[in-house]
């Protein structure tokens, strides 16, 4: 039996990418380097606004976190023209604007890790770090970034 494809997969969890968002500034939206695709600080589709532990529960922020990663994977879509080019996921970070009582940030980042081990399987194993934030651009939940291996 064959290993089943990105799209394959996509389709069975009912993903359907959306077109990839435009920088919120002046950056570009992913640079690639050797091999490597750095995608730019993403966050939540429908900009919701608000702190993890105060506006949103945990679950909450690890939905909005799921989102960010499926922006990521429009993104890369975007830039490679298909998403099977990825080798492999090779970091994930995320900044989550939290009260200061907040401690679970790494379950909340969490929704966007299972994202990319629901899409590439084995090779969406990653890397990862997870920071509370006092503030994040336009008050969202989460922003996260990211770095992929690609096939040039």
């Amino acid at each position: 039996m064959s290993e089943q494809t990105v799209t394959d997969r996509l389709e069975t969890l009912g993903i359907v990418l959306p077109n990839a968002s435009e920088p919120a500034a002046k950056y570009a939206n992913f640079v690639e380097v050797n091999g490597l695709l750095f995608v730019s600080g993403k966050g939540p589709t429908g900009k919701p606004s608000g702190k993890l532990g105060k506006d949103y529960s945990t679950e909450e922020g690890y939905q909005f976190a799921r989102q960010t990663g499926i922006e990521i994977l429009a993104v890369l879509n975007s830039a490679l023209g298909s998403l099977e080019k990825v080798k492999r996921v090779v970091k994930i970070q995320g900044f989550v604007n939290a009260d200061a009582n907040f401690e679970e940030h790494h379950k909340v980042l969490n929704g966007c890790s299972d994202v990319m081990l629901d899409i590439f399987g084995e090779k969406g194993i990653h890397a990862r770090s997870v920071f509370g934030a006092v503030s994040l651009r336009d008050n969202l939940p989460i922003i996260v970034d990211s770095i992929f291996e690609v096939k040039v």
